[in-house]
């Protein structure tokens, strides 16, 4: 049974983060209301645990984005709308998370499976993230994903060792708040794959289906997600 009191808080903290957002320029009106949606089906889902893995999601972004933002603007790698994320872009990374935390609602012998999904979903987009705003900063070399040639920095589809680092370290960030909510196990190590998987499955799509125009940036986002919470629900299937 769903304790109403407990949603009424949940719902406090949600607009009172939505709020913030809004104001700090960092999200849109319609981003906010959305992220607000998808953040209640993620606690209906995954309770605290899963507002945390959204709340992280969405700070480590935040700061990645922000990061020697002067550097980006110059180089012309900086996030348009000075970083403000659109509504698009909410579901683009939280979009899988709300529909899995309704899964784990609705479906409770499903849930521990739903949930753990959930978490990879979050650890794909983390990864993403960090590996391209800080890969941007920190590395030193520029490969293509699918030949392994030099790049040009910042194109879809172009990796460095230390981005793909830095994704794999909000990987386990991700994996740890994950574990430490719902107990240690293999599920850590599992997450860290669907991070990882969810990560290189970008960077491939970048370059191929995103650079010749047949997918958007959002679309490629979602599809992110969605391999991170797959792989992870298949190793938790295969393995557990």
């Amino acid at each position: 049974m769903i304790d109403f009191f407990r949603l009424g808080g949940v719902a406090l903290l949600l607009g009172v983060g939505m709020l913030y957002s809004v104001r700090a320029g960092k999200l849109t009106l319609a981003a906010a209301a959305t992220g607000g949606g998808l953040g209640l089906l993620i606690y209906l889902g995954s309770g605290f645990v899963g507002l945390a893995l959204l709340a992280l999601f969405f700070g480590l972004g935040t700061a990645a984005s922000s990061w020697r933002v002067a550097d980006k603007r110059r180089l012309g790698l900086a996030e348009e709308n000075r970083g403000r994320r659109t509504a698009g872009q909410v579901v683009a990374n939280a979009g899988v998370a709300g529909l899995l935390g309704l899964l784990a609602w609705q479906l409770l012998p499903l849930a521990p499976l739903a949930r753990l999904m959930l978490a990879g979903s979050f650890a794909a987009a983390t990864a993403d993230t960090l590996a391209s705003e800080l890969g941007n900063v920190y590395g030193r070399r520029y490969y293509n994903i699918l030949t392994l040639k030099p790049d040009v920095r910042g194109r879809n589809g172009v990796v460095s060792i230390e981005g793909t680092a830095l994704g794999l370290a909000g990987t386990a960030v991700i994996a740890a708040v994950y574990c430490l909510g719902l107990g240690w196990g293999p599920s850590f190590g599992w997450l860290l794959v669907a991070g990882t998987a969810g990560n290189l499955a970008d960077s491939v799509l970048g370059a191929t289906l995103e650079r010749r125009g047949y997918l958007s940036n959002n679309a490629v986002n979602f599809l992110n997600t969605l391999t991170g919470a797959l792989v992870a629900g298949g190793l938790m299937r295969w393995l557990g």
